[in-house]
């Protein structure tokens, strides 16, 4: 079973989603347009859906996180390529903040990917990994001596290292949220972001997009990109109004990305209640049709790629 921080970031990111299919609804309803298919473009382009989630929690931002990525992965059938991990090697390249935190989000989600898949020993290496990253970021206690002893003690007992992976993920964006470093904890996720589309879209590679699970949840991390658009954007000047480089690079590097989900439609139903008498549950339901080409999904994989390419050398 795992861990009650693994659901919590799960609630949450079903909150967000919730919090969408919602917004569209209303926008639907003061439309008059009641049960017609919204399109994302059609609210999240605006400021009102993320003035409301401002004004409901910081929380909101919440991406899924590298656990949650390979779980996506798997669960669409996605299978273990080792190859496709960011070679252990390059560890000792990242020195500036940019570079170690896009790669401290990186491993992550490598580590996540493995673990996910019983590769104990892989696993092993890839903590050592971002504990090192985690170490040259000055993210103190994040990844200490007791966690790869617990790590190397629990290697054949997967929903131990699954907890032990997202409480080191969760304790490094604590740290670094606590210390004002919001900006860096903002890069960290989406390096994880971007390592997680990476591993699906070239696990998907050439073969017919048509019916295939794993291109579903792919274009449905349309939503995860506005989020990652917003976050940047407000972490760009910090509080002393100084502008932060790394980050207004990193939105401007995003930019071939930007344009390839523009490519690709998402649309949700109304949202439909269904109270249920006998167990006294009401059930809100609302239907998701994606609209992806084989070109579209093409242009979004090289342009993943390219990004992925340049953060990892």
């Amino acid at each position: 079973m795992h861990s009650k921080k693994i659901l919590i970031r799960v609630f949450h990111t079903f909150l967000l989603f919730s919090f969408v299919l919602a917004f569209s609804t209303c926008k639907s309803d003061k439309s008059k347009e009641k049960g017609k298919e919204v399109s994302l473009e059609d609210f999240i382009s605006g400021e009102d859906i993320f003035d409301d989630i401002d004004k409901a929690k910081k929380i909101f931002y919440s991406l899924p996180s590298p656990l949650e990525t390979a779980m996506l992965i798997k669960s669409a059938g996605g299978e273990y390529n080792e190859q496709l991990l960011n070679p252990l090697g390059n560890v000792d390249k990242y020195t500036t903040n940019k570079s170690m935190a896009l790669n401290l989000g990186i491993y992550t989600t490598d580590l996540s990917f493995c673990s996910l898949f019983d590769q104990t020993q892989t696993s092993l290496k890839y903590m050592d990994a971002t504990r090192k990253l985690a170490e040259g970021m000055d993210i103190k206690d994040a990844i200490d001596e007791e966690t790869m002893i617990r790590l190397e003690e629990n290697l054949n007992n997967r929903d131990v290292v699954m907890d032990i992976i997202s409480e080191t993920f969760l304790n490094s964006s604590s740290y670094l949220k606590e210390n004002e470093r919001q900006a860096v904890a903002a890069i960290v996720l989406v390096g994880g972001w971007i390592e997680g589309l990476y591993l699906a879209t070239q696990l998907v590679g050439d073969k017919p997009i048509e019916g295939n699970k794993l291109v579903d949840r792919i274009a449905e991390q349309k939503l995860s990109f506005s989020i990652v658009d917003r976050m940047l954007e407000d972490n760009k000047v910090n509080e002393k109004g100084e502008e932060n480089i790394d980050v207004v690079t990193l939105i401007n590097e995003l930019q071939d990305l930007r344009t390839a989900f523009s490519k690709i439609i998402v649309q949700t139903s109304a949202i439909k209640v269904e109270p249920d008498e006998q167990s006294k549950v009401t059930t809100l339901k609302s239907q998701t049709k994606i609209t992806v080409t084989q070109e579209a999904f093409t242009e979004l994989r090289n342009a993943v790629k390219s990004l992925r390419t340049n953060y990892i050398l």
